[in-house]
């Protein structure tokens, strides 16, 4: 291995990298190569590759002839700076970051200043004829360097800070004069020392060895784990190192430092956007330590570089093709960009920047479409606070990621990924949060911070997430040890409900109604640019008229499942079901179900009328009769009642029937018992009132000239032999039913497919069967033998350990639900090639599983009505990928 290129150095005089070489270089060291390609003014330096961390991680050590490699880059650096790396009066300091093919922001390591020492930091005085910068650098990198590398808590070192400030009686770290800071490194290198019962390392290649390693490692930090398992990341991929000659913001009021996105990343306006501060270093910024100003103000403290900046942004943008979050350093009234990648942004924001962009002619719609995550169409989704209601707003802080969130009050994230376990809505109030505070991020309804600005760790974690957040509301106070939240003398307690609004920044006492909003102009044209790639067709899963409307508003083709059973729990239907389930004989039973007839063909009028001659596929009944009937539990508290109030023997009796029926129909386990197709042999008068309703519902809409084909399918079955005897009962109904009408009505009768002897003999059932749908709900959990009620309690920890990648239950199992898949449209099709097959479980609605069912064949999808915006994306997403392979 010993010739293979490890390293790859860029600057504006030699460059070997470029912005393709992400997988290799990692995001940050392909386009800092890519800048200094196009003359835009970059630090030198030099990326170690992401494989090199991929065999440091597995081997524990470095590959042969790497350090040869770092030695002659480093040597490049020093010609380049003219100065020399370790030397005492003329130091060559570096910074040493990481970098990932995907942005990974705040989730891994970053050591600056390196290279200073007790000597160094003299000639770095001398040299600059600034000693307070020179000291305040050697604090900041003596921080830094303890917190990545030897593992010491940074608010150790903020605590001795803070008494510092308190004996001089000053607030901010500016004010800290030199002696202050001569002090403070002192104290530092005890703490250091005291930690680790060594002093600390004075020697600068022993420091850089030490940052490597430390930033290759990070990759398996806890945040960066969770980080990855939220975005999907695979952890095989690494991260490269990125080390640079250190340039500085921290130089006087002629230098500074500042993160800026080329378009709003919370709205997606097109106006140059972003923070920054004079006399600071880039973590200042970020961490929210000091509040920033807004990135216009440059314009007027320093004209030129604003100037600069504006041609660079633009620059970036035509050249990417994408809006760019870049960060920059300004030192002594000189320009240098750190870092330009491809900016996070909310849903609303990715869906204005996607359309716009294919208006200003930077990209075409299939492009646009790959910029829309489909995730992020369900984040647009999510409700907001109704405008027209009058609010008590107690602060405001800065609008970091739009939209509205309630929860209860939580101060640290670890007690928000406790409550999300609970089902308890949370919002994370914190100082200002910090990578290690992803997890409770993740968890939270919503983040609010007392710290930051806009471009803080808080507001870029929370627009990637898509969970609102307001940043920066200085009007609150943290008591952490006492759990309360005071604002203007309100003292609100931990577990008390509040309200943010992270598109107005403001902060509401208690619960607010929220409102679910509709499909914007931008997204209705990300969407129907969709609707021309895609091939597969999007349906809903809706119970009644409401529902079938809102899912043909999101724009549904159809109805995938119509769930009969949802329909019986009406007020109005309850007692005419029940009359039938204690029925003792098939005579009463007819006489209940002539009851609900009515009931039903109302409801499946009022269905179809919604769909407007879109195809509806109607489930006839599927649970166990039990679930029809009050709980043991219930019934027994009804009796006690009755008794206690002196009521007649006769009504009492009239409960213990009940309970007696309930007991007969008891099973040890109803999900694999006498429900679905058993039922309808069992009791064919229910499927044949249904049917009955289907039919005249159907009838009476075509004689108003709509045209209805209905979809009758016959759930639970696991053998051709029960389809038949169903299918044969129902036919002589639907023609009855015709005749009765005189109209020639086109019907279909099908299956869902949930079992696995279903789909391994699904060319036997295909004969019979016009039509399938997999309901992979089910077919999950007779697949993996999980009870989709009971796998809670175990399934986080099969993620957790990575026995399995994703819980089942919502994200498609390919490699053996999806393969019982394969096999039922293969069979199913090879006896009847124009069989029409959809999936109508959950994973009708998750991106991943819609993309599997475009690639095995299926005719269409169904989800619940507010998923089927990011079906419809999803479906094209499957179509552009598979162009792109």
């Amino acid at each position: 291995m010993v010739d293979k290129q490890f390293v790859y150095h860029f600057g504006n005089n030699e460059t070997e990298g470029k912005s393709s070489m992400k997988n290799l270089l990692g995001s940050k060291g392909a386009n800092l190569a890519e800048m200094a390609n196009i003359g835009i003014p970059v630090p030198s330096g030099f990326t170690i590759t992401t494989e090199v961390c991929v065999l440091y991680l597995e081997n524990n050590q470095y590959p042969s002839g790497l350090m040869e490699q770092i030695d002659r880059s480093i040597q490049k650096l020093e010609k380049e700076d003219s100065k020399i790396f370790g030397d005492p009066e003329n130091p060559l300091l570096l910074s040493v970051r990481s970098g990932a093919r995907i942005s990974m922001p705040g989730m891994m390591d970053t050591v600056l200043n390196l290279g200073l020492n007790d000597e160094s930091v003299a000639g770095l005085a001398t040299r600059t004829g600034n000693e307070r910068f020179a000291y305040d650098s050697y604090r900041r990198f003596l921080t830094m360097f303890a917190d990545v590398v030897l593992g010491i808590e940074y608010n150790e070192f903020e605590s001795l800070i803070d008494e510092k400030k308190k004996e001089l009686g000053i607030t901010l770290d500016t004010e800290l004069d030199i002696d202050a800071l001569k002090d403070l490194t002192e104290k530092f290198k005890k703490l250091i020392e005291k930690h680790t019962g060594e002093p600390f390392p004075q020697d600068a290649r022993k420091q850089l060895q030490m940052s490597i390693n430390a930033v290759f490692s990070s990759w398996n930090n806890q945040r960066a784990i969770k980080y990855r398992k939220i975005n999907k990341i695979p952890g095989e991929w690494g991260t490269g190192v990125n080390i640079q000659s250190m340039v500085y913001g921290n130089m006087g009021n002629n230098s500074g430092t500042g993160v800026a996105f080329t378009r709003d990343p919370a709205t997606g306006e097109k106006r140059f956007f972003g923070e920054y501060l004079i006399n600071a270093q880039g973590e200042d910024v970020v961490a929210g330590i000091r509040t920033p100003k807004p990135i216009d103000d440059l314009k007027n403290n320093m004209p030129e570089i604003y100037g600069q900046l504006e041609d660079i942004q633009h620059k970036l943008e035509e050249h990417y093709r994408d809006m760019q979050d870049i960060e920059f350093t300004i030192q002594e009234g000189k320009l240098y960009m750190l870092q330009t990648r491809t900016g996070k942004r909310t849903a609303i924001s990715a869906i204005r920047i996607a359309t716009e962009m294919v208006e200003e002619g930077l990209i075409d719609k299939k492009t646009a479409l790959m910029r829309v995550d489909p995730d992020q169409i369900d984040k647009l989704l999510h409700p907001m606070i109704d405008p027209d209601i009058s609010l008590d707003v107690v602060a405001t802080g800065l609008p970091a990621s739009p939209g509205a969130a309630v929860g209860k009050i939580v101060f640290t994230a670890e007690d928000a990924e406790e409550k999300v376990k609970d089902g308890i809505k949370t919002i994370l109030v914190r100082t200002e949060t910090s990578p290690e505070d992803i997890g409770g991020m993740n968890a939270a309804e919503g983040v609010l911070t007392v710290r930051g600005g806009m471009t803080s760790h808080a507001a870029v974690v929370a627009r990637g997430m898509g969970k609102p957040c307001v940043a920066g509301c200085g009007d609150i106070t943290i008591d952490m040890n006492q759990g309360i939240l005071t604002v203007k003398d309100i003292k609100i307690k931990e577990g008390d409900f509040i309200t943010i609004d992270g598109s107005t920044g403001n902060v509401i006492i208690g619960k607010v109604e929220l409102v679910e909003p509709g499909v914007t102009d931008d997204m209705d044209d990300i969407l129907k640019w969709a609707d021309e790639v895609r091939t597969l067709k999007i349906r809903a899963n809706a119970d009644t008229p409401h529902d079938a409307t809102a899912a043909r508003d999101f724009g549904a083709e159809g109805i995938g499942l119509c769930r009969t059973e949802h329909m019986f729990f009406g007020e109005d239907r309850i007692p005419a079901v029940r009359e039938m389930i204690m029925a003792k004989d098939t005579a009463a039973r007819k006489a209940a179900l002539d009851k609900l007839l009515p009931m039903q063909r109302e409801d499946f009028i009022g269905i179809f009328r919604a769909m407007e001659g879109h195809p509806v596929t109607i489930r006839l009944l599927d649970p166990p009769l039990h679930e029809f009937l009050p709980k043991h539990m219930e019934l027994t508290k009804t009796i006690r009642e009755l008794k206690a109030n002196n009521a007649s023997q006769d009504d009492i009796d009239e409960v213990r029937k009940v309970i007696d029926r309930v007991e007969s129909l008891s099973e040890i386990n109803p999900m694999l018992g006498h429900r679905g197709c058993r039922l309808g042999i069992t009791y064919p008068e229910i499927y044949e009132m249904q049917v009955r309703a289907i039919i005249e519902a159907a009838c009476e809409l075509n004689l108003e000239g709509m045209n209805i084909e209905p979809e009758i399918m016959i759930p639970l079955v696991s053998h051709t032999n029960e389809f038949e005897v169903v299918k044969n009962d129902l036919i002589p109904v639907a023609k009855t039913v015709m005749k009765e009408k005189n109209v020639e009505l086109e019907y279909h009768v099908g299956t869902m497919i949930e079992l696995p002897r279903a789909a391994l003999t699904a060319d036997q059932i295909a004969i019979e069967a016009e039509f399938f749908s997999f309901g992979t709900n089910d077919l999950t959990q007779t697949t993996f033998g999980f009870s989709r009620d009971d796998a809670g309690t175990f399934l986080p920890y099969y993620n957790e350990e990575d026995i399995l990648e994703n819980d089942p239950f919502a994200v498609l199992d390919q490699e053996g639900v999806g393969q019982l898949i394969k096999i039922g449209i293969e069979k199913g099709r090879s006896t009847r090639p124009d069989l029409k097959i959809g999936l109508c479980g959950e994973h009708g609605g998750e991106p991943r599983s819609i993309k599997f069912g475009h690639n095995i064949g299926l005719d269409y999808v169904s989800c619940s009505p507010f998923r089927v915006p990011i079906a419809r994306l999803a479906a094209a997403h499957a179509v552009l990928e598979n162009e792109e392979k």
